[in-house]
């Protein structure tokens, strides 16, 4: 690649044929149709990282030098550059340089060495970093004592940063040695006392490197003892003891011989390349608990950034690293750069987000920093809404504790900018959260902060009202309300309020609810006459919504029942049907006889004038209408091996449970009850297990959250074996077939209304009594058609 740039400034070869030379210019198009259409995509997606490879490689084979320093800076400022375009950036540079411009040129190509090695731990990029400055830099060439020490503080920042690593660190000890071996040259051969202090700091450097472990101890320790046998120390220069060596420079490299033993093999397997990226992965993560019950935190850091060069955008790595950094440094300055490369390298994880905040807000960065990294943040697309929820939240809870807490920073903050805040979460959340407990939250939150800090009551009253107008239907939205009227003490606020909201309509019992929650607030707040008039608003609609509700237990009766008798005669019909190879056929005078029975014992399929009764949750209006009787086909679930699934988000659906079972298992088939009128979920839902196994494992996840939701799980007992409230909530009435009378078991008949005509009687009561037998499906029909 770098001939490449070269080429482009050499003369044509005027010897060149010319097939060579159309071959050229083919290339030479391919290239420029490549840039156009790589250019194209990047216009269109600057956050495509591929593409922003491709721009480059590219440019490079054109040789425009210009434009590839544009697009290299283009795509740093998006993304990380891994060590090896690192080195590829800075040898083009190198290899530009001319001797007039050589001077102004070092600086530059430094700077992008000091930017490559911040990025990923590379031990190979530092070597190239160190042998720049000895080649390039005069000063160091020289010598000169300035430039020795800018050397000396270079070397340390590498080993620093990558001395402990075991397989390639020792490239960086031998290049420091290498180094003072040179200053040791350069001396003067009179000056005997600083060539002495130089090789004691060249002993120094070889001690060091010998206490630590690394994969070339011995050739080390032999290196060693032959540069002290030449600087007058007798040694056995070919023996890979100790001997002869001082007693703390033996043990440490003891020490350092025991620490390599015992990770050689973490070693071994993090080094492999035949194994999948995964089982690599879960090798480091091995090898970083090993390190992390040492205690040494400089050897856990050095692993943590090896693992993170290897794996730059894992999530969960990033998230385990910066755990560990703020557990150890608490609020060190230098993990500014960390979570700065975190979020670089997995913008699309919204906890490193926060993470990132919080901890500049434990530093005590400038509100400008946190602005910056709150606005960064909103630009990333993550994978789910509630962490766009959570980058929100923290955001206002730091801005609120500066506020009231740090008043010695002098931001000058006001809480307008909470405000604002609180607004524009709200604009952006409220079109996917309605109707959700995770939107309600940002608004209270918000109407607190209104009282609490703002002092305003009117805008307090703003933020409830902006939410009932997307969450009118929503109960709990209703409650807030109220409750933060009542705590304020303003009663009246909070009475209009239930005047408001009692006749509305809730989900499942959410309309009882308001309206004796009503009645509960009139006792303890309100006077006699308030007490009075609640109890002639509610009492009303708590006996319609009552009425509604047997009307709807003893439709799903009847239904069950017109099941039962139609599953029972196909039944029976299905028992005496002949099979389809039988050699008889039936004569002409039975198939008249059969005839004639199903004639007589024909029901109508359909009820002429079918009154349904009105829904009293449609805010109390309404006449009866009377609608197309025809019964919807009835499905009959035996429950057997089901869950129970109640509190379900409403607008989960049954890719959400399958999603939610998954770790389960054997899951089969789906039922989220339905609403009849509105056709919305009820909040509950059966879901089908293949066997006992999964239906236990699916009931042990009871309490966990699903859409913001805690689900209540328990097992389906539809016979009632099981006792309690729990297990009568699953029961369903049943049938049995007795001659024409039918006879309904179940508890679920206590919600028969008396008017419709059946007994509490056993049939061992008194015989002779008409209207105390149980009655068949068509007196059924017809008793429920007069009383209604």
């Amino acid at each position: 690649m770098e001939e490449t740039l070269m080429d482009a400034a050499e003369p044509n070869n005027n010897t060149a044929s010319d097939s060579g030379s159309d071959s050229e210019s083919d290339d030479e198009a391919q290239t420029a149709l490549e840039l156009q259409t790589v250019a194209s995509e990047l216009s269109s997606n600057p956050a495509n990282y591929d593409a922003h490879v491709q721009y480059i490689t590219a440019l490079r084979k054109q040789g425009d030098l210009d434009k590839l320093r544009l697009a290299r800076e283009a795509m740093n400022e998006l993304f990380p550059l891994t060590p090896a375009m690192w080195q590829q950036w800075a040898n083009d540079e190198i290899s530009l340089i001319s001797s007039s411009r050589y001077e102004d040129a070092v600086p530059a190509i430094e700077k992008l060495y000091e930017r490559g090695v911040s990025d990923y731990l590379s031990v190979s990029l530092w070597c190239d970093y160190l042998n720049f400055i000895q080649k390039y830099d005069s000063s160091v060439r020289e010598f000169s004592p300035t430039a020795i020490l800018k050397a000396r503080d270079l070397f340390e920042h590498a080993l620093s940063a990558c001395g402990l690593h075991v397989s390639e660190g020792s490239k960086l000890w031998e290049a420091y040695r290498s180094f003072e071996e040179a200053v040791l040259n350069s001396m003067d051969e009179t000056d005997l006392e600083s060539r002495e202090k130089q090789i004691q700091r060249i002993r120094n450097i070889f001690h060091r490197h010998l206490s630590i472990p690394h994969g070339d101890m011995v050739s080390t320790l032999l290196t060693y003892k032959a540069w002290e046998s030449e600087h007058g120390n007798t040694l056995v220069v070919k023996s890979s003891s100790t001997d002869g060596i001082s007693p703390h420079v033996a043990s440490a490299y003891q020490k350092a011989l025991d620490m390599l033993s015992v990770r050689a093999d973490f070693e071994e397997k993090i080094v492999r390349s035949d194994v999948p990226d995964t089982e690599r992965l879960q090798s480091f993560m091995a090898y970083l608990k090993f390190e992390q019950s040492s205690g040494d935190p400089a050897r856990v850091k050095t692993l943590y950034e090896q693992t993170i060069t290897e794996f730059p955008i894992s999530g969960d790595l990033w998230i385990d690293y910066t755990n560990y950094l703020n557990k150890t440094l608490k609020a060190d300055k230098t993990l500014r750069g960390t979570f700065n490369r975190a979020t670089r390298n997995c913008p699309w994880v919204g906890e490193l987000w926060v993470r990132f905040m919080l901890y500049l807000e434990r530093c005590r960065g400038s509100e400008k920093e946190l602005s910056d990294v709150f606005e960064r943040s909103l630009q990333c697309t993550f994978s789910t809404i509630d962490e766009y929820v959570d980058i929100f939240l923290t955001r206002v809870d730091g801005l609120r504790r500066r506020i009231l807490f740090a008043k010695e920073l002098d931001d000058g903050l006001e809480f307008s900018l909470i405000r604002n805040t609180f607004q524009r979460a709200c604009d952006y959340l409220s079109p996917q959260l309605k109707n959700t407990s995770s939107l309600l939250q940002v608004y209270s939150y918000w109407a607190r902060m209104e009282s609490n800090i703002g002092k305003d009551i009117a805008a307090v009253r703003g933020v409830w009202e902006s939410l009932l107008k997307n969450c009118g239907s929503m109960l709990e939205a209703w409650q807030g309300y109220i409750s933060m009227e009542t705590e304020m003490g303003h009663i009246n606020e909070a009475r209009s309020l239930y005047k408001r909201c009692y006749s509305k309509r809730f989900s499942g019992t959410g309309s009882e609810d308001i309206c004796n929650s009503w009645i509960r607030f009139e006792r303890e707040f309100g006077t006699l006459e308030d007490f009075d008039h609640a109890l002639q608003k509610v009492s009303p609609r708590l006996q319609e919504l009552q009425f509604f509700r047997l009307q709807q237990e003893s439709k799903n009766i009847v239904s069950s029942t017109d099941h039962k008798e139609d599953s029972a005669k196909k039944s029976k019909g299905e028992k005496r049907k002949p099979s389809s190879d039988a050699p008889n056929e039936e004569s002409p005078a039975k198939r008249q006889k059969v005839k004639a029975q199903n004639k007589g014992s024909l029901k109508p399929n359909k009820v002429e004038n079918t009154v349904t009764p009105r829904d009293p949750t449609s805010h109390g209006e309404g006449d009866m209408k009377t609608k197309d009787p025809t019964p919807e086909k009835f499905k009959q679930y035996t429950d057997q091996c089901t869950a129970f699934v109640s509190n379900l988000n409403l607008k989960a659906n049954s890719e959400d449970l399958r999603g939610f079972f998954s770790d389960v298992g054997g899951v089969g088939a789906i039922r989220i009850l339905m609403d009849k009128f509105t056709k919305k979920s009820r909040g509950l839902a059966y879901v089908d297990f293949c066997d006992d196994t999964h239906l236990e494992a699916a009931v042990a996840k009871n309490k966990q959250m699903l859409l913001g939701k805690k689900l209540s799980i328990a097992r389906s007992d539809p016979k009632g074996k099981r006792k309690g409230p729990a297990a009568a909530g699953h029961k369903t009435s049943t049938t049995e077939r007795q001659g024409e009378k039918v006879e309904l078991k179940g508890r679920n008949t206590f919600a028969v209304p008396r008017a419709l005509g059946w007994s509490k009687q056993t049939s061992s009561s008194s015989a002779g009594a008409e209207d105390e037998k149980p009655k068949s499906n068509e007196e059924l029909r017809k008793l429920l058609l007069n009383k209604t």
